[in-house]
């Protein structure tokens, strides 16, 4: 095994260009469409990529399970000069779309801004290193280029995750940049102008709406798509099955693989307490503070993997999902303690011998 490859499996987390280079590479040899300037594959590969397929004979893994058109939307976006903007609830999979996005197209995903509170506009546009800058002014040496300028350069992929987490004036450092396709820097008098294959795929959460609004100048320069919760139960089902089981292997788990059994109940209590519903919409339920998304159900089941496999046996019970759905749903210390309170005697007890189990430890983990 080679010096890179023993570095790869030491990393606790690969970029999606690096954990799918096979699948990259197969798709780039065995592409027959037209390829955009700037792009590493057509849109039709970019897709195969995004939704699954195959290229030649290798069997390409679906990246995002949901609405194909919603992709095609997405693609077809980046093949113009437009940037696009993903909206959507907490754990819908808006950063990881975005991520397989980039490294489809550009062959990288780490041009990356994060939006925060305390994001400045440095982060979106240039800085100095200030040593440099002290001793021999203003250079090219001394330009520190944010992600964006040097999306710009190469005329690759950007990301901001979390836009609306950013003050305005931030915010309204874009709009120039999405406008005019350059950004200007006064103090070596020049102008740095984005290359073909140039653009920025932003991410907003619904849930954040109220940080900072987007303004109406901004968000015309995007063309927005909502990725919306799964559709379906058995969508979600299948989606939190895929990723458990990569993270697992990621982490070399030693514990089994959640039953089947156990990740429709932990899928069924997550839809219903985002609801405010029982599936079967005989009974409403009140939900938590928190998000109850699919990340979070996902986070949940290797968790309780984890425990099971340092602390128990190595097979998931009923006492390692209860820790992890209390630790999931119990964020709001009392509120959400009765919220919890109220599901497991009000829904959960009623379901029979096959959830005993499950009431019983989840009901001595709320005490």
């Amino acid at each position: 095994m080679g010096t890179g490859q023993m570095q790869m499996q030491d990393q606790m987390r690969l970029s999606a260009e690096k954990l799918y280079a096979d699948e990259l590479e197969a798709l780039r040899k065995a592409d027959q469409g037209k390829i955009p300037a700037g792009w590493q594959m057509s849109p039709q590969s970019v897709l195969t990529f995004i939704a699954g397929g195959k290229a030649g004979k290798m069997d390409i893994t679906p990246k995002y399970i949901g609405n194909k058109r919603l992709i095609e939307m997405a693609v077809a976006t980046l093949v113009t000069d437009r940037a696009l903007l993903l909206i959507g609830e907490p754990g819908t999979a808006k950063s990881w779309l975005s991520e397989n996005l980039s490294a489809a197209i550009y062959g990288n995903s780490g041009l990356v801004v994060q939006g925060t509170a305390g994001t400045s506009e440095e982060h979106v546009r240039y800085s100095w290193n200030y040593a440099m800058l002290l001793a021999n002014g203003p250079t090219p040496e001394a330009l520190v280029q944010s992600p964006i300028m040097r999306a710009m350069e190469a005329g690759g992929i950007a990301r901001f995750e979390e836009i609306s987490r950013c003050a305005s004036e931030v915010q309204d450092a874009l709009i120039s940049i999405l406008s005019e396709k350059t950004i200007s820097v006064p103090e070596l008098g020049k102008e740095m102008n984005a290359r073909k294959g140039f653009s920025i795929i932003a991410t907003a959460n619904t849930r954040d709406r109220g940080v900072n609004e987007m303004s109406a100048a901004l968000k015309r320069r995007f063309n927005i798509i909502v990725l919306p919760a799964p559709s379906s139960m058995e969508t979600e089902v299948e989606i939190v099955k895929k990723r458990v089981g990569e993270i697992a292997s990621s982490y070399d788990l030693q514990a089994a693989v959640p039953s089947d059994e156990a990740l429709v109940k932990v899928v069924t209590i997550f839809r219903e307490l985002r609801s405010g519903m029982t599936l079967d919409k005989k009974d409403k339920v009140k939900s938590p503070a928190g998000v109850i998304s699919t990340a979070e159900a996902i986070s949940l089941l290797t968790n309780s993997m984890a425990l099971a496999a340092s602390f128990g046996t190595g097979e998931l019970t009923d006492e390692d999902l209860a820790a992890g759905l209390q630790g999931a749903i119990v964020k709001d210390d009392d509120k959400d303690k009765l919220v919890w309170k109220e599901y497991l005697d009000n829904v959960m007890k009623k379901r029979g011998a096959q959830w005993r189990g499950l009431y019983t430890a989840c009901k001595e983990m709320n005490e």
